[in-house]
């Protein structure tokens, strides 16, 4: 019997799963997926937004300033990177204009600090912006992350510190029972006083299933697709630039990322599936069109990758952040769309403290054990690079050209706590697969290394999914 389940392993239910793993209490998370952060946490803007944009009065516009000022300790305390690049809202005429004097005044309102840039003071700072933007207002305290590392690094900690795991499970079933709940997986099944549901883009049919009935939010998959631009020596631009804010969202961005990249997108899409998430021409041409109302001289020949991703929006435009009316102790944590990334460490304070209102007052753990951050062998100077090596030799064999990995990282990233198992974990966790081949030279080398530290024949390992096969015989 656990105290908690949590069903959904993104960012959201790795927040909570962290959170309660501080506190003497039964955890369990489940996923259907593969791997922890490997749906909508994966593939987003990755950006750690100020909280000037939601509407007055929401929980986006509650939550997002309180999870934007959160974070750098977070990734401080968890050993992951965070970086403080600002960003730019941008007008182009004085209608757009009009509506960067709502954003300012929002702003305002909630202490989010705002520059306000004539456009030629803001071409100054971003040379790249289009001759046609008049003005800006520059948000510095805007961040950037990478969700999958947050949410992994989260999950480590959670699992270090007695918090059960099980992925590749999907849920199939929730009943009501007098003492809390049973949940039923493909696999087994578990019993639980609470459920909480962090599902992401199915969390109004898991709480369809609890609930025997039509629940009273739906989520509306909204697909945005993005370009992936080469890291480049002298980059497009230092900060995000979106355009103003419109019916779809945020807009078309221009996105530097950790390891600078440059992302360009996302369009907005409704979609009647939670698992489209293909790319599509007349997407990709939108975005091409749109990035270049605000910025200009993007080299799209160092284009080398494109990717789609899908928001879990909700029918009424804000957080379904609730315990359910009819069911005591099942709380949606649902249509967790943007800036869902910024909210999620207020989300899982929210959840604990205001939702629950003290039911999940556990006592706090004296052994807490927090985890050991992953050495980055690119990240490191020459003398702590040779230190690792003369510890252990395979840190100095490089298997990533494009992003110098070494056979070290990769053996690490499979044997930390939650420890990747498929060629895409090991591709999130240290990065082989990320850079400019996209893992032309050394996914091969990965899987060779994934078999024999897995104990497994190559035609076993996986790239991500167990029916996304690399390799279908021996010859």
């Amino acid at each position: 019997m656990y105290d908690i389940i949590i069903i959904g392993a993104g960012i959201t239910g790795s927040f909570i799963a962290h959170n309660l793993s501080k506190r003497q209490c039964k955890v369990l998370v489940i996923d259907k997926e593969a791997d922890v952060a490997n749906a909508t946490s994966m593939a987003n803007s990755a950006i750690i937004h100020a909280g000037y944009d939601p509407k007055p009065g929401t929980l986006k516009a509650k939550l997002n300033v309180l999870g934007n000022r959160m974070y750098p300790d977070i990734c401080k305390e968890l050993g992951v990177t965070y970086r403080k690049c600002s960003a730019f809202v941008v007008a182009v005429d004085p209608d757009e204009s009009k509506i960067l004097d709502t954003l300012k005044s929002q702003a305002e309102d909630r202490d989010v600090t705002c520059i306000d840039r004539s456009g030629e003071d803001a071409r100054k700072l971003e040379p790249n912006l289009s001759p046609s933007v008049i003005r800006a207002l520059e948000f510095p305290d805007t961040g950037i992350i990478y969700p999958w590392n947050v949410a992994i690094a989260l999950m480590e900690e959670a699992v270090l510190n007695g918090t059960e795991l099980k992925l590749c499970e999907k849920v199939v079933d929730i009943t009501k029972t007098s003492s809390g709940y049973t949940v039923t997986t493909d696999k087994s099944v578990y019993e639980s006083e609470y459920v909480i549901n962090a599902a992401g883009l199915y969390a109004d049919r898991i709480y369809e299933m609890a609930l025997k009935s039509k629940p009273d939010y739906s989520i509306i998959p909204k697909r945005g697709e993005y370009y992936v631009l080469d890291e480049m020596a002298q980059t497009v631009v230092n900060r995000i630039i979106y355009p103003v804010p419109g019916p779809a969202g945020k807009g078309v961005l221009v996105i530097p990322t950790i390891h600078n990249n440059i992302l360009l997108g996302p369009n907005s899409d409704i979609t009647d599936s939670p698992d489209n998430n293909n790319n599509t021409a007349s997407a990709l041409n939108y975005v091409k069109q749109n990035v270049g109302k605000t910025v200009i001289n993007i080299p799209y020949d160092k284009v080398i990758r494109t990717f789609a991703g899908l928001r879990p929006s909700g029918n009424d435009g804000d957080f379904y952040i609730k315990e359910s009316e009819s069911l005591s102790g099942f709380v949606n944590v649902a249509c967790i769309d943007s800036p869902g990334l910024a909210s999620a460490p207020a989300i899982a304070e929210y959840v604990i403290n205001e939702v629950m209102q003290g039911r999940f007052n556990y006592e706090l753990k004296s052994d807490y054990i927090h985890r050991t951050p992953i050495k980055y062998m690119n990240e490191l100077d020459d003398e702590a690079k040779n230190e690792m090596i003369a510890q252990d030799p395979s840190y100095g064999e490089i298997v990533c050209r494009c992003c110098l990995v070494s056979k070290g990282e990769i053996l690490d990233a499979i044997r930390r706590p939650v420890g990747a198992t498929t060629v895409k974990g090991v591709k999130k966790r240290v990065g082989p697969g990320l850079g400019r081949c996209q893992g032309g030279f050394c996914e091969p080398l990965v899987v060779d290394i994934l078999a024999e530290e897995l104990g497994i024949d190559k035609t076993q390992v996986r790239y991500d999914s167990p029916d996304s096969v690399m390799l279908v015989d021996k010859m």
